[in-house]
């Protein structure tokens, strides 16, 4: 990822999104070229110079202070996921490089934890999407079609971000498949900003962007956010239509390893369609 680049991309996008009304100031109604706030507007809120910021904006600049930083991502209104992220552009030329292309591996704790979560549908990836491991129900729900021992071969690991860019069994699971697809881009341009010289996680993003037209859109988008709660209609191929509420959970000791868990309301048909999958996948 072209760390220069993507700084000044996002800094771009997200002041081309605040119009002055937003942000209290004047316009006198004039007509302007292009939407969003001018670069010295935002200067002003943010207390730094006009030309200082342009050179931020423009990739000749990347030695930004945390003071800096925060006075922008105010000025910018940014939420807590889009401070991090531009956090983590602004200070990545400081890190030491990512260690090399290496498979990530589910930690004991995290076994432990699928075995035991038994009929909850659980999937729990790494940070660049792979599906390191799931339960019977995990599996069942999300990706039936796909051979159950697959996450235990690394180099055929399947992984989120393909199946639902590239996966028409996958895409046609969500019936609102472009709020998944939303999310799953945002949380990619999250560990890309926090993993900026990861190769295989780069490798993954210029891979989705050559072959879908649908991630590329997104992914221009420079959105950013963590997936941590979130309601799904599916339509399952099995069991018909349901209603899931995905919660990603993380571990202290393996703060890149994300257990997304689906649950149902009780006593809804919701919960009906599951219980008949767990009885179909047993």
């Amino acid at each position: 990822m072209a760390l220069h680049t993507e700084l000044g991309e996002f800094l771009q996008s997200r002041r081309s999104r605040l119009r002055p009304e937003d942000v209290g100031l004047p316009t006198y109604d004039e007509r302007r070229r292009v939407p969003g706030l001018r670069r010295e507007e935002l200067a002003q809120l943010a207390g730094v110079s006009a030309s200082y910021y342009t050179r931020l904006e423009q990739g000749q600049s990347l030695n930004a202070s945390v003071e800096v930083l925060d006075a922008l991502a105010r000025a910018l209104r940014l939420d807590e996921h889009e401070r991090m992220y531009l956090r983590d552009l602004a200070v990545a030329k400081t890190r030491e490089p990512d260690v090399t292309a290496e498979a990530e591996h589910p930690t004991a704790s995290m076994r432990s934890l699928l075995r035991a979560m038994g009929g909850v549908p659980a999937v729990l990836t790494g940070r660049r999407c792979d599906i390191l491991a799931w339960n019977t129900m995990g599996h069942a729900l999300f990706a039936g079609h796909v051979t159950i021992d697959a996450p235990e071969r690394p180099q055929q690991r399947p992984n989120i971000a393909r199946l639902i860019f590239t996966d028409a069994h996958t895409r046609s699971l969500y019936a609102d498949w472009q709020s998944k697809a939303k999310s799953v881009v945002e949380h990619l341009r999250l560990m890309a900003g926090r993993y900026p010289c990861d190769p295989l996680l780069a490798a993954l993003i210029g891979e989705l962007a050559m072959q879908s037209q649908d991630f590329a859109t997104l992914w221009a988008d420079h959105r950013v956010h963590a997936c941590d709660t979130a309601t799904y209609e599916l339509h399952h191929p099995l069991v018909g239509g349901l209603t899931i509420t995905q919660q990603s959970l993380t571990a202290t000791a393996a703060p890149d390893q994300f257990l997304a868990v689906a649950t149902t309301e009780p006593d809804s048909p919701s919960e009906a369609a599951l219980l008949l999958l767990a009885q179909l996948a047993a």
